[in-house]
């Protein structure tokens, strides 16, 4: 039987590849763990984590704003971008010491480095030269930003990873893209007073979430002033003579900015891993190919996370971690459930969303029933904010199961957590009929939409 140096080899060090190596190494198992930037990976140290904490941030000025409604004189405010970044640094740090801190205490080796495949069985640590090998690997590298490459002057552009550490808030900022990191961004810029364009191809922003949450959205932004332009892209950029870029767009357009960000996208990361030396496929995109177990074409091989562009969701990472472990160690043959996935969208307002929007279910059933709510929350009614929530449950009418539930508005991610468990068990519209209600709450409108605002069959609204 062949020696190997490590029971389980771990490339990437975001939440996919800590949980497992961690996991495994708590059971025994010889682990190395390999991270080449800063262990927690995308979400902790530049994605989902930071960017939350500029969504609070960014919320304040409305906060003080509505706080006289409720009698409160709120003096003159004024905001330190410096002093943000400096106490998100602080706690990304306080963060990633977590993560290392629960690999050393189950014994996990952890080298400071890039690591590549050399074969099948074999690693090599770049930072030194050194070579291990390991009867088990997993690839967690996650995913990077599209570069756009093909755009003239994309070099002069940030990604999300440059907006976390810019040197100075700008005044204004362009932003390609209608993905969820283009608008979280969006409304991050705004509510921090910079003067925020939105510039995206389609026809609306958010493709593949419901319309009524894309259309919700997409009024709030435009009434709280941030420019949206649909149907166009950027061309080129530039050095604007007067200072900062200039983006000129397909429609003939110039629009100028201090800062363009292109938010079009990410990409696997897996360029320069010696994945064709180790015999590992990937498809047209460059994401790793896996079967339903996140095995790869090599059989001791997995990989995990959004470096297989499945779905780019860290909670999803951690989870096929976790079916890795029950596979490989545990005896216990479990694959990732990708179904029913809730998630959020941190706008402002925020978006919550679990299972079918009505357009995708529409094209699965032959009749829905359709229940939506469109109000002023409570929590307006003295701030004299315009703000509106939308509640909306997608109904399968002939079974009565609910296929979909989302929301805009305050919380409305806390909510999707929640209907996501429902929905994942299967519920009716009976048992929301049934739930009673907590009041004075805006999640009370849920189990108070008695009945249908309209029906959907074959597709047309009747």
């Amino acid at each position: 039987m062949t020696a190997y140096d490590y029971d389980l080899f771990v490339i990437g060090g975001g939440s996919g590849g800590v949980r497992a190596g961690r996991v495994a190494a708590s059971l025994g198992k010889r682990v190395a763990i390999a991270e080449e930037y800063r262990f927690g990976g995308t979400c902790v140290i530049r994605g989902c984590v930071p960017k939350k904490l500029f969504v609070y941030a960014s919320q304040y000025h409305e906060h003080f704003e509505d706080a006289a409604g409720y009698g409160w004189q709120v003096g003159e405010s004024s905001f330190d971008w410096k002093k943000l970044i400096e106490a998100k640094d602080k706690e990304i740090t306080r963060l990633e010491g977590l993560y290392r801190k629960g690999l050393e205490n189950n014994k996990a080796q952890i080298f400071e480095s890039r690591a590549e495949l050399v074969d099948a069985h074999t690693i090599r640590i770049v930072s030194t030269g050194q070579t291990v090998t390991a009867d088990r690997i997993v690839i967690a590298t996650g995913g990077t930003p599209n570069p756009h490459a093909a755009l003239p002057g994309h070099e002069l552009c940030i990604s999300s990873n440059e907006a976390f550490h810019l040197p100075e808030l700008p005044r204004s900022i362009l932003i390609a893209g209608g993905g969820y990191i283009a608008v979280e961004f969006a409304n991050i810029f705004h509510g921090l007073g910079v003067d925020t364009t939105l510039i995206y191809r389609g026809k609306e922003i958010l493709s593949r979430f419901d319309q009524d949450m894309r259309q919700g959205l997409h009024k709030a932004m435009v009434e709280k002033g941030i420019k949206i332009v649909l149907t166009d892209v950027i061309e080129e950029v530039s050095k604007a003579p007067e200072g900062g870029l200039s983006a000129h767009t397909l429609c003939g357009a110039t629009i100028n900015a201090d800062v363009v960000m292109l938010a079009l996208g990410r990409d696997p990361n897996t360029q320069g891993l010696g994945l064709e030396a180790a015999g590992v496929e990937v498809n047209e995109r460059g994401a790793i190919v896996v079967d339903k177990y996140s095995r790869t074409s090599v059989q001791h091989i997995y990989a995990l996370g959004d470096v297989t562009d499945r779905v780019q969701l860290t909670p999803v990472a951690i989870h096929e971690a976790m079916c890795f472990i029950e596979t490989e160690y545990r005896g216990n043959p479990t694959a990732p459930d990708h179904d029913l996935i809730a998630t959020a969208v941190f706008s402002q307002p925020e978006i919550g969303t679990v299972g079918l929007s009505e357009e995708e279910a529409a094209k699965r059933y032959e009749e829905l029933e359709i229940y939506r709510a469109e109000f002023r929350p409570m929590k307006a009614t003295l701030s004299g904010r315009a703000e509106k929530m939308i509640m909306k449950l997608v109904v399968d009418a002939a079974s009565r199961k609910v296929l979909g539930a989302h929301v805009l508005g305050d919380d409305a991610g806390e909510m999707a957590q929640l209907l996501g468990i429902s929905l994942k068990a299967g519920v009716t519209k009976d048992d929301f009929d049934r739930t009673m209600a907590v009041h004075p709450t805006a999640a009370e409108e849920f189990v108070t939409m008695y009945s249908p605002s309209y029906r959907v069959k074959n597709g047309e609204r009747i």
